[in-house]
């Protein structure tokens, strides 16, 4: 007998979740896609921009401004942070693949062990936009859907980031420089011979990526996960980001997209109905989860059958 109310409820948040997991993988695939760069610090990104939206939204930091403000300056803060490391560390090595990854991922532990410095290692409460929102209308954090309870946290930021991604998709269709990536995703050669300035427009890309890393840490840690940050939690984001470009194909705005929904249907169907059925039968703690496993094994299997991923290489970035 199917229990209609757990698949609604699977239906739901697989789908808020894949949303998400969109806006956090997209910036790792756009960056892809115009430099041919693995960004490996790019869930330290999403830390940074975590930790510069509690600094600024909380006493902590002595000034506990407006969350929605907060908000936008965390994310135009990780982006120049992220063009100028791009810049500094990026550039001088973009040619040679090994050394970008060494340089990124050197990166991500330097920002760590900085946090760690000027925060200390504990977790610290991230402010929810969405219950603020739901001040502001003067309920509280929470609504039916469907006869399923969700949050106006979770409910906002997915909708920001489907909002977010169709801006994105606009601007590498329309814009100027965004059909400049565009060029130099598909043929970086040929856009060079057109007088395209592909350091500026890495530079640029990059800034993009890193204010998508940022706004997606503050989202995700503000609707799901007890909404705390810390400064080791780049690793899990950054392992989600890779796994879902990787499914759709490396440098592909489409598979990052659709990656993202196949990672957030198998990761609620777990949580939802898998995992307490194995933790009833292993007698296993509470909170223990196979969805990392089979998201992993997810992305090996497909990559058996298509080496490139569910879109290839270059697929993108296209209309």
């Amino acid at each position: 007998m199917i229990d209609v109310e757990l698949l609604k409820s699977i239906l739901l948040y697989g789908v808020m979740t894949g949303g998400l997991y969109a806006l956090l993988a997209v910036g790792f695939s756009l960056i892809y896609g115009v430099s041919e760069v693995t960004n490996l610090a790019h869930g330290a990104l999403f830390m940074l921009g975590t930790y510069v939206f509690f600094f600024l939204a909380t006493p902590y930091g002595g000034i506990q401004t407006n969350l929605f403000l907060a908000f936008i300056l965390a994310a135009i803060s990780v982006a120049i942070v992220g063009s100028i490391l791009y810049r500094l560390t990026i550039d001088p090595v973009v040619e040679d693949p090994l050394m970008v990854m060494v340089v990124t991922i050197s990166l991500a532990m330097i920002m760590q062990e900085v946090l760690v410095l000027g925060f200390g290692s504990y977790r610290q409460r991230v402010p929810s936009i969405g219950e603020e929102l739901a001040k502001m209308l003067g309920t509280e954090d929470l609504v039916v859907v469907w006869g399923v309870k969700l949050t106006y946290s979770r409910i906002l930021a997915f909708a920001l980031s489907i909002a977010l991604f169709a801006v994105l998709l606009i601007y590498i269709t329309k814009a100027k420089s965004g059909r400049a990536m565009r060029a130099l995703s598909q043929d970086r050669e040929v856009a060079m011979l057109m007088g395209i300035n592909t350091g500026r427009l890495s530079m640029l890309a990059m800034a993009i990526s890193a204010s998508f890393a940022a706004i997606a840490g503050v989202l995700i840690t503000s609707s799901t996960g007890g909404g705390v940050t810390y400064p080791h939690i780049w690793r899990t984001p950054l392992f989600m980001a890779f796994a879902i470009v990787v499914l759709g194909g490396l440098g592909s705005i489409k598979g990052a997209f659709v990656g993202a929904f196949i990672i957030g249907y198998i990761e609620t169907i777990f949580s939802f109905a898998i995992d307490p059925i194995i933790a009833s039968i292993l007698n296993v703690p509470g909170g223990a989860s196979l969805s990392g496993a089979v998201i992993m094994a997810t992305m090996l299997l497909v990559l058996f059958f298509r080496p490139k991923g569910l879109f290839g290489k270059r697929v993108e970035l296209e209309e």
